[in-house]
């Protein structure tokens, strides 16, 4: 995970939410890991018909300076924060 270009932190949950591993700006950030929770239960609610696929493989939330880039693999929730440039460009690296 220290591979990835900009990161500052990251978060590995299990399926309930649970901290995992983590490190960086993301250090035992137990009330992060609740919010991103919360943001994928609210993301099955998306209309289906508009999204008919099974469900996001990345859900990435960016603010001015940083980004949180979330994906599910193998039951597991892996959470990156990046520093982003001003105009996006490194956003969905």
């Amino acid at each position: 995970m220290e591979r990835i270009p900009g990161q500052t932190g990251h978060l590995l949950l299990n399926e309930e939410g649970a901290v995992l591993a983590s490190s960086g700006d993301l250090e035992n950030d137990e009330k992060s890991a609740v919010i991103i929770m919360g943001l994928m239960n609210l993301s099955s609610y998306v209309d289906k018909t508009a999204f008919p696929e099974e469900g996001f493989k990345k859900l990435s939330i960016t603010y001015d300076k940083h980004c949180y880039i979330i994906c599910l693999s193998n039951r597991k929730v892996h959470v990156v924060k990046k520093t982003i440039n001003g105009d996006n460009s490194n956003v969905a690296s």
